[in-house]
């Protein structure tokens, strides 16, 4: 079908930011502050960002509350965690550049939880040596994106709220701009740019159970890849391991770490603490004098007085923990619903309402559980994506000249596992830097470039195609088959057979989304938007199952049953990518990052690096 006569906008624009999260107003904030014209679309309202999910922390050396803390020593955990799969080079960025994005809120008029002594506070979180993630109580995502709201909106930056971009265009090997609808009103929109930024979050919504919300369909990576962006790590998603598993009405929202971090402890259905017997040979060490119970542990977090060794088993890795459930789940002492019981009525009750005030309302209000009086049921569920799209440490500019990437959309930091905590900060660090290259970048662009017309109908017509359709599959049927495979055959345990039977499932599925049936009108039709995030929920679902598929061991966030074992001599070496090719066809091809300097490499465990190997 050709539309010939529909009209469009034009909008023109330095720097165009799709997402408006943490990182995306970071950006927006940076590129603005240099005299750039911003726009920043968002697919949701302004301040429904998933940011605001984000309940535990930000991660940052401080050392407020142990002195000992140095961004040296948060860099190795970050590439500890991340199973040294991360690119170094950005992890020494995010460690020596958190601490004065920290400060830098806080100067915006961030209200972070303080010590008695008036510092920021902070508190421990799975995978670091130290009390590190600077808090508002389990708010911190949501005073973060107020922050940079208010900070914004004095910028004069423009804003377009419950817009959806469905192609980037570009010339000459750089983006010319990009192509979106509104939401609202089905009005079409072509946004001209200098430089555009993707700060379009994860995908997890890929997944039948998780803590994602209903943007988080992958688009973003979807639209860099179309573009010719190369993808990386898509093989590592994150389940974290305390989703709510019921009610079903709640089923996968997060139960943040931080209930973990203020004394909460693991228990199956014998009421055992099994975390003890799940600690990791990398990690024995550290647990090697830990006092058993979880009430004298949190006596010394009041105290001031914790040491890396007083770390409770239930803060190892995220990896670690979530795999532990599934253990104890197949070994038949799971909770009543196939999880594990989460316990911290232990604890006083006003410190409970004190610390963890989000966690007793929503369990309160949602689930009718007093968590101040008995425990939660909870189990892993789709969390992150380490992987995402390939960009530049140093100014995260992709393979596409003027198209960035910042936060979870682009790969890098995290490596094979992402520390809890690490996510806040590395929006405002890596937001910041894209920002400003972008505007940088933008500046040597004298005049906008003119978008073909051919190219504009094309996506048009694709955009509209639904809504023309006779007959047709329901979007949503499609939409809940997809999501159930990948949770069944690409989900936290998995092995060449179901990621083999996964591809072939994907193969028909995107036959049935090419022919679903959008429903009538453009005017606030969710049918038609379900429709149109098929193909990219697809060749992202595609990505990640090729790329666990190609990855024969398990590391981080990728566990192969038939290959248990970590191979360091090999995979622990290299780091998958992925590209469309000339075919328009999926290719995979694996590569290494530069060699760690010395200065850095002494940071690290040696036994952990297997340089041996």
């Amino acid at each position: 079908m050709v539309v010939l006569d529909q009209d469009y906008s034009i909008h023109e624009y330095d720097v165009v930011i799709i997402g408006a999260g943490g990182a995306g107003l970071r950006a927006a904030i940076e590129a603005s502050s240099s005299g750039a014209t911003v726009a920043m679309i968002s697919k949701s309202m302004l301040g429904k960002a998933h940011t605001v999910m984000a309940e535990g922390g930000a991660a940052a050396a401080l050392a407020n509350k142990d002195e000992r803390d140095s961004w040296e020593t948060h860099f190795r955990d970050t590439m500890k965690g991340g199973k040294y799969l991360n690119d170094w080079r950005m992890a020494r960025i995010h460690a020596q550049q958190a601490p004065d994005r920290i400060r830098e809120l806080e100067q915006w008029g961030a209200v972070f939880d303080r010590t008695p002594s008036g510092l920021t506070s902070q508190r421990n979180f799975g995978g670091h040596t130290y009390p590190r993630l600077a808090h508002i109580g389990d708010a911190t995502g949501l005073e973060l994106i107020r922050t940079l709201q208010q900070r914004g909106i004095h910028m004069g930056m423009d804003v377009f709220m419950e817009f959806t971009v469905r192609k980037i265009f570009k010339s000459e090997g750089r983006v010319t701009g990009c192509f979106a609808y509104s939401r609202n009103d089905g009005s079409l929109h072509v946004f001209k740019a200098k430089s555009i930024v993707l700060a379009t979050g994860g995908a997890t919504r890929c997944w039948e159970i998780c803590s994602g919300s209903w943007e988080y369909t992958g688009e973003g990576y979807a639209l860099a890849y179309w573009a010719g962006a190369e993808m990386g790590d898509m093989e590592f998603i994150q389940f974290h391991p305390t989703g709510m598993i019921w009610p079903p009405s709640v089923k996968g929202i997060l139960v943040t770490e931080g209930v973990r971090g203020e004394g909460g402890k693991l228990l199956n259905n014998e009421g055992s603490r099994f975390m003890f017997n799940y600690v990791p040979e990398m990690y024995a060490d550290e647990f090697a004098d830990t006092i058993g119970e979880a009430e004298a542990w949190v006596e010394e977090v009041i105290a001031g007085k914790l040491a890396t060794k007083r770390r409770p088993p239930e803060l190892l890795t995220r990896d670690v923990v979530a795999k532990a459930i599934n253990s104890e789940r197949a070994a038949g002492r799971a909770s009543e619903h196939g999880g594990a019981y989460l316990d911290i009525s232990w604890r006083d009750e006003e410190e409970i309402k004190k610390k963890l005030p989000g966690m007793y309302h929503q369990f309160k209000e949602l689930a009718a559980v007093d968590i101040t009086k008995e425990p939660m049921e909870v189990g892993p569920t789709a969390h992150y994506v380490m992987g995402g799209v390939k960009v530049n440490f140093d100014t995260q500019e992709t393979c596409i000249g003027g198209l960035y990437a910042a936060g979870e959309a682009a790969t890098g930091l995290h490596g094979a596992n992402r520390l809890g905590g690490n996510s806040l900060s590395d929006l405002i660090v890596f937001g910041k830097i894209a920002g400003e290259h972008a505007a940088t970048s933008a500046k040597d662009i004298q005049e906008f470039k003119e978008i073909p017309e051919s190219e504009i109908k094309e996506i048009i017509d694709d955009t509209l195609a639904p809504l023309f359709r006779e007959g047709g599959e329901n979007p949503a049927a499609v939409v809940s088959d997809l999501r159930k495979m990948m949770q069944d055959k690409v989900g936290i345990i998995r092995t060449k057979s179901l990621l083999e039977d996964a591809l072939s499932d994907l193969d028909i599925l995107e036959e049935r989304g090419k022919n679903v049936f959008g429903g009538s009108g453009k005017t606030y039709n969710p049918g038609w938007h379900q429709s149109l995030e098929i193909g990219a929920m697809i060749d992202v679902s595609r990505m990640c199952t090729l790329a666990a598929l190609k990855r024969e061991e398990s590391r981080g966030g990728h566990t192969r049953e038939d290959f248990p074992i970590p191979d360091h001599s090999h995979w622990g070496k290299v780091n998958s990518v992925i590209s469309m090719n000339d075919e328009g066809e999926m290719d995979i091809s694996f590569i290494t990052y530069p060699p760690i300097p010395s200065e850095l490499r002494k940071l690290l465990d040696s036994d952990d690096l297997h340089e041996e190997e």
